[in-house]
């Protein structure tokens, strides 16, 4: 079983067109997801990302972008630290709002 955060949360964005396919991200990604598909790195499953920021730092074509510790993984890790649901701390409703504007 893998690991899921809050859903539809993350910050983590690809812009394809300046994507070179180099495959950076899909090596350095510790929950797989990346992918690979017609020359070109896709995302295979958002919500697993933990915005550590290891693909954003690693793609030398700057394609990819994600704000590192502030959404899922975040949240996920101050609400098991405190025994509650997923908290952000920002003072907004936390929880599945879908706007990662929020946390």
């Amino acid at each position: 079983m893998s690991m899921r955060y809050l859903k539809n949360i993350s910050t983590l964005r690809i812009d394809p067109v300046h994507c070179t396919g180099c495959g950076a991200c899909t090596e350095v990604c510790p929950h797989g997801v990346f992918a690979l598909e017609k020359k070109k790195a896709i995302i295979t499953d958002l919500d697993a990302c933990m915005e550590c920021g290891a693909c954003s730092m690693n793609c030398p074509a700057r394609a990819i972008t994600v704000q590192p510790g502030v959404g899922c993984a975040y949240a996920i890790l101050n609400g098991m630290l405190k025994g509650t649901a997923p908290v952000c701390g920002c003072g907004c409703n936390t929880g599945n709002t879908g706007d990662s504007t929020c946390c």
